[in-house]
């Protein structure tokens, strides 16, 4: 089973970003996708969600209406696209995935985004 995370970086406030997870070794299309976060001394926190194939999505208000989440699972790909990018988004970002009816939990790596002028 491997995540693996792409896309992150130096960004300017303002700015935006594409993060790319690619899933292998498991059922995509039947796992729950999800982006968190975890900034330096902080807690890992939920960033947004989305459903395995309803494509119903949940955002963390502290990100609604800067970030989406997509998938594709012909791509076994999730995407969170960040736009108007502030300092406090800084954080490295972490994809999930979860089987529901099993409670089965993968982790990537996580991929490191930094938001400064």
């Amino acid at each position: 089973v491997q995540l693996v995370e792409s896309g992150g970086g130096l960004v300017q406030p303002g700015g935006s970003l594409t993060l790319s997870c690619a899933a292998s070794g498991f059922t995509f299309s039947s796992y729950v996708m999800s982006w968190y976060r975890q900034a330096p001394g902080k807690e890992r926190e939920l960033v947004a969600a989305i459903h395995s194939t309803s494509g119903n999505t949940y955002v963390a208000d502290s990100v609604k209406g800067r970030f989406t989440i997509s998938r594709d699972n012909a791509k076994n790909t999730v995407y969170l696209q960040m736009n108007s990018l502030k300092p406090e988004d800084t954080a490295v970002y972490y994809c999930n995935a979860v089987r529901v009816t099993t409670g089965t939990n993968y982790w990537g790596q996580g991929t490191q985004v930094t938001v400064s002028s």
